[in-house]
């Protein structure tokens, strides 16, 4: 460690990004690490319509959800390492050597403006810096559409971000394996829309990696929903 990063350990001691302990180097305080609503087995990776399969190591609850919530919008973009570091573990695990370039899911530019940052990107970085390696922006959002948050309906979650993504200039992705990366997976409509413009842009694969996703019977209790 430099001495920079020693005398700021010292002055701003890491800290656990749920229960905001102070840790020892560690993504995780001991205690958050054995109650935190970890994914198990086949949990941890959610299949869909559209070609979805997406990686979360967590499930989207308690302090998890707090975390998040802080991240994307109460300026705790400090988060993002830690953050990034339990997604990226969980990918590594679920889709080592699958793919050859990481993205994310890109925040409008109106809402970037206000936020100051992209919290997607921070953790595509976080990641990415674990693997040695850089994300590419691949993706662009065409505006600033009504934020998903504040949609219960799953249609209406699908219909609001039809076709609000597109491939950003200059890209390539034509023929490669792409992990596309954002914080959160409920209804899965915004990481289906991105995979379906990548794979327009002629990608091979599609893989998605989140923080957290909802329970699998919240999932299926809104497509019952829906179908009533």
């Amino acid at each position: 460690m430099n001495v920079i990063g020693a005398i700021l350990d010292l002055l701003f001691p890491p800290k656990c990004a749920f229960c905001r302990r102070v840790v020892d180097g560690a993504a995780v305080c001991r205690a958050c690490e054995k109650s935190l609503p970890w994914t198990k087995g086949e949990e941890s990776l959610r299949t869909g319509a559209d070609e979805l399969v997406c990686a979360a190591p967590l499930f989207y609850e308690g302090t998890v959800r707090d975390a998040l919530l802080r991240l994307k919008f109460h300026g705790a973009d400090h988060l993002a390492p830690p953050l990034g570091e339990l997604l990226a573990r969980c990918a590594a695990e679920r889709f080592s050597g699958e793919f050859d370039a990481v993205t994310w899911v890109p925040v409008g530019p109106g809402r970037l403006k206000k936020r100051g940052y992209d919290q997607a990107r921070l953790l595509a970085e976080s990641a990415c810096r674990l693997w040695g390696t850089a994300p590419e922006r691949l993706l662009v959002k065409n505006g600033d559409n009504p934020a998903q948050s504040g949609l219960t309906d799953a249609a209406a979650r699908r219909a609001n971000v039809l076709g609000m993504y597109e491939i950003a200039p200059g890209a390539q992705v034509a023929g490669r394996r792409i992990l596309l990366i954002d914080d959160i997976c409920t209804t899965g409509s915004t990481l289906t829309e991105c995979v379906r413009t990548l794979r327009s842009g002629g990608a091979e694969r599609v893989f998605c990696a989140v923080v957290a996703r909802t329970r699998p019977e919240e999932e299926t209790q809104r497509a019952g929903a829906e179908k009533s």
